[in-house]
């Protein structure tokens, strides 16, 4: 007798639920992509009928992320694609200029509605001292993501450096792509576009480089975020005052490399991915804490979103202000991070928290050459010490900015970094050490590994490159368990999911 299979209960995992996702990390994804992709693989040269398959199952994946807020996604795609269309379409500037006001009105007012609708409401409410309920509003998870790649083809198109496509489905798959629909990279429609032409070819050293990626975002996300974020980090933001100053401190450093092998993880899942499915997405981060002043920070950290301010919005500033010279730059710093800010989140935490690396990175203008010439005075210009030197400096600025971040509120930070600096106790570490090795560890090991030559990582992909199939599958199913010893009954969303 065969086991009977209750459809009942299949239909109730794979329809939407508010409180369990589809993320990469669930043991229901990796089972609806293997049969994906095996259904991938078999289409072969039908270019039409893998497209297709790709547009259905992006659109699933998002359905089970967001539920029926994917016909937003549906409606933001179709509305930008026929936007670029009548953009290129004319040779008159104020009727160009006229398509891009409306596209970007439709996609700020989405944005705008579902993200900062209750923060403005809040506001109002603070103001005029009467209170105001919040809206019931749900935000969609990636908006702020799809929406920036919808941007990124309309105003590309605008400054006559891309051609619009022509397909409708072509564009959509850009939009939905499921590998980065929920967290980026967010990639440029310029680069993403081409490769749809182009019949995939998946490589023996893509398919090493993404099992390593998906092996090593598996690890940083269940291994290290969730893990020392459930058991530490929160524990420690929520009550700071019960801890003494080491606790806070390795807190904050705790937190730090949480939210990158959250990010970074994620990030690498995805390039992974979409490796195994013939596209190459750009690369998001770039070792963030080797970096030697905030603005190599932002080289290294979330570089899809970096260079996206850095095109759109900072540039045309800087252009604009040109006759304000270096205070015109300053301008533009400080609008383009109070934007990065908002970006990240409604509330004046994530506001300060990118108005703060504006700050940092208008008065590194002004010291640039005073620095250089103290430096060269000093002999210690290019040298190991000074690098040394600004990574510590930069890595403690840019944990602060984090403190801040993440804080629940203002008091938050000035309680924690009180505990830092008034009721620290070093000797506590000791018993941190004895009562808690396994976080120390890990958090031992993410700083580790981040710090180690970036060469160590290529030298491992060659190696899983090299290996039979039968090993890398094996060698995935061994990081699989391992990730599993760690997982928590609950599944942890992404960070970035909030934003």
């Amino acid at each position: 007798m065969f086991p009977s299979i209750n459809l009942e209960k299949i239909f109730t995992l794979l329809k939407y639920d508010p409180n369990d996702p589809l993320i990469f990390s669930t043991s229901l994804f990796l089972f609806l992509f293997l049969g994906f992709l095996l259904l991938y693989n078999l289409l072969g040269k039908n270019k039409a009928a893998r497209i297709f398959l790709l547009i259905f199952f992006s659109l699933y994946f998002y359905y089970k992320a967001a539920g029926l807020y994917f016909l937003i996604l549906v409606v933001s795609a179709v509305a930008n694609f026929y936007a670029g269309k009548w953009i290129a379409g004319t040779d008159r500037f104020p009727i160009k200029r006229l398509f891009l006001a409306l596209a970007l009105i439709l996609n700020l007012t989405l944005l705008g509605y579902f993200k900062y609708t209750n923060f403005i409401l809040q506001i109002i409410s603070d103001i005029s001292k009467h209170n105001i309920d919040p809206l019931s509003i749900f935000l969609p998870i990636g908006i702020s993501f799809y929406t920036f790649k919808s941007l990124n083809y309309v105003f590309d198109i605008y400054y006559d450096t891309l051609k619009p496509t022509g397909s409708l489905h072509d564009f959509c798959l850009y939009v939905f792509f499921f590998p980065n629909i929920l967290l980026g990279p967010i990639d440029r429609a310029a680069d993403f576009l081409p490769q749809i032409e182009r019949e995939p070819f998946i490589s023996k050293e893509n398919i090493g480089r993404a099992l390593f990626l998906i092996m090593l975002g598996l690890i940083k996300k269940v291994v290290i975020a969730d893990y020392i974020g459930l058991n530490f980090v929160d524990r420690i933001f929520d009550f700071p005052l019960r801890f003494t100053g080491v606790e806070n401190l390795l807190a904050l450093y705790g937190y730090v490399l949480q939210i990158y092998c959250d990010f970074s993880g994620y990030s690498d899942m995805a390039i992974g991915i979409a490796l195994l499915l013939g596209f190459k997405l750009m690369d998001n981060f770039n070792y963030p804490f080797k970096a030697t002043s905030i603005a190599d920070f932002w080289r290294r950290w979330h570089i899809s979103l970096s260079k996206w301010l850095l095109d759109y919005l900072f540039k045309p500033i800087q252009i604009s202000s040109r006759n304000l010279k270096i205070f015109g730059n300053v301008l533009a710093l400080v609008v383009t991070f109070f934007v990065c800010g908002l970006w990240h989140g409604a509330g004046w935490n994530f506001i300060l928290w990118g108005v703060f690396h504006g700050v940092l990175m208008s008065i590194s203008l002004f010291f640039k050459k005073p620095k250089e010439k103290l430096y060269k005075l000093l002999r210690i210009h290019n040298t190991r010490f000074l690098r040394f030197f600004q990574i510590v400096i930069t890595f403690h600025l840019v944990a602060l900015s984090f403190l801040i971040f993440r804080a629940k509120d203002f008091q938050n930070v000035i309680d924690m970094l009180d505990q830092i600096y008034q009721f620290f106790h070093a000797e506590v570490f000791l018993q941190f050490a004895e009562k808690l090795p396994l976080i120390l560890g890990l958090l031992v090991l993410g700083y580790l590994f981040h710090f180690l030559p970036a060469k160590l990582g290529v030298w491992i992909q060659k190696i899983i490159t090299s290996m039979p199939l039968p090993v890398k599958v094996l060698l995935l199913v061994v990081v699989i368990w391992i990730t599993a010893q760690f997982k928590s009954a609950d599944i942890q969303p992404f960070i970035y999911f909030q934003f």
